[in-house]
């Protein structure tokens, strides 16, 4: 599967640190809003999200918590890297991303006495993400609070808390990045929502790692869609209004929890793939935030909206100087 990229000087700036850093609240982000039925595109921050839904309206959002998931990596001849810990398989067996070349049977060294062994690639023809065999002194949670750090990429150029990589619907543990789309919502948001009729409902999914790299298949996550999720989501749409699903992570999960156009309860595994051709069973609108033109984030948006209205979203935010990436501003597609 290769869905087509974005195409264009659609080159949109990377935030390089989260909107506190940079002098504004976290709901001052920007927010731009595309209409599907009226191809049009509006400015707003999103301390105005509430102003964009309707009563009556369901938001779900992820509760994961974000990991210190990088680990300081040491190999047989001394050289480092760092290892991503990304997606729990059992108590040991992990699937992790070595930030360089790694060899099957690998064993690296980790602080406090641990060792990772890296064992077999997920995906023999993208060797990014491996079966990984950690050997530590606490259970991985534990041992990743002492050790580790927040995940970052290049365009984050100085070291953040972890708070500063959760949402504030944060409550279990388990993302090895961010559930990003989530991380403008304020107690102030919320409260406006609740006051405009707008119904709130929490779905699971931890995130693994994702890369800027090459566009690559999304791999698979653990999810929990509760009963309580799954029939808000029935009596919303059967009285006639709109699931928003704050994130890809979100619609990742519901559209994996469905049977016969019925949003279910379970939980599991999901390796679901959305793209252009996917026919959307449980979600109206998608809150997102902006995504490289080459990131398979850009196949789940294409299941809302066709190219000239991404195109045409993309360009508006470039020419308007928004912010992609984990701390950037943030796009609502209804």
């Amino acid at each position: 599967m290769n869905a087509a990229a974005i195409t264009g000087p659609l080159t949109l700036p990377s935030a390089s640190a989260p909107a506190e850093r940079r002098g504004i609240e976290r709901d001052g982000v920007r927010l731009l809003v595309t209409n599907r039925a009226r191809s049009t595109h509006t400015h707003a921050h999103f301390y105005d999200f509430a102003e964009f839904l309707r009563e009556g309206d369901l938001l779900v959002v992820n509760d994961s918590a974000t990991l210190p998931a990088a680990l300081r990596a040491r190999r047989s001849d001394g050289t480092e890297l760092n290892l991503h810990v990304a997606t729990a398989i059992d108590r040991r067996l992990w699937i992790a991303e070595p930030r360089g070349a790694a060899t099957p049977g690998e064993v690296l060294q980790l602080p406090g006495s641990g060792r990772a062994t890296v064992l077999a690639p997920l995906d023999p023809q993208a060797p990014r993400l491996w079966f990984t065999l950690f050997d530590l002194p606490a259970a991985m949670y534990a041992y990743l609070m002492e050790h580790g750090a927040p995940i970052r990429y290049g365009y984050v150029t100085e070291v953040f808390p972890l708070s500063d990589y959760q949402t504030i619907f944060a409550r279990e543990p388990g993302s090895a990045e961010m559930p990003s789309a989530a991380r403008p919502f304020t107690p102030g948001v919320l409260r406006t929502l609740r006051r405009h009729g707008v119904g709130i409902a929490t779905i699971t999914l931890h995130c693994g790692v994702s890369s800027f790299e090459a566009p690559e298949r999304p791999t698979i996550e653990r999810y929990s869609v509760p009963p309580e999720t799954a029939e808000l989501v029935n009596r919303v749409r059967r009285a006639g209004g709109r699931v928003v699903a704050a994130g890809t992570t979100v619609l990742r999960a519901l559209e994996s929890s469905v049977h016969d156009g019925i949003s279910v309860a379970s939980q599991g595994w999901t390796d679901l793939i959305i793209d252009e051709r996917y026919r959307l069973q449980t979600a109206d609108a998608l809150l997102t935030g902006f995504h490289h033109s080459a990131a398979t984030h850009q196949w789940i948006l294409r299941a809302f909206a066709d190219t000239t209205a991404l195109e045409g979203a993309y360009r508006e935010a470039a020419a308007a100087g928004y912010y992609q990436h984990e701390f950037g501003d943030v796009h609502l597609i209804v």
